[in-house]
């Protein structure tokens, strides 16, 4: 794990900004999916059957509310196409795809904190 020695810390004001801007994004990407749902639809469009598919464990009415809450909030561009039956793909917006940096640093840390639990549990053995 990377230790951060004599680096300047941030004046109270700054800090309780940053704090102010990490708790706006984490209300918006709050729970189990959103992030996975995004991730999901930056890959490719997909119809709801496809994404429940993908995220195994998630039910028909927590997909539904996530994608809303997602679209609410323009992550998501929910398309209806007028054929019979009606046809809905979602996508991924350019909005969502603002959080590859932070995406990104996510996937590092999960997997450097993956690899600190193992190392953990390895020890106890």
């Amino acid at each position: 794990m990377k230790v951060i020695k004599n680096e300047n810390l941030p004046d109270k004001a700054a800090c309780a900004g940053s704090l102010k801007n990490v708790l706006d994004a984490l209300y918006v990407l709050n729970g189990k999916w959103k992030l996975a749902l995004i991730l999901s639809l930056v890959q490719s469009s997909k119809r709801f059957n496809g994404i429940q598919q993908e995220l195994t464990g998630i039910s028909a009415k927590v997909l539904a509310k996530e994608l809303k809450d997602l679209e609410l909030n323009d992550f998501i561009k929910r398309n209806v196409y007028p054929t019979t039956p009606v046809s809905i793909i979602y996508e991924a917006t350019e909005y969502s795809r603002t959080l590859k940096n932070v995406l990104g640093e996510l996937s590092a840390w999960g997997e450097q904190h993956r690899e600190k639990v193992k190392q953990s549990m390895r020890k106890q053995s």
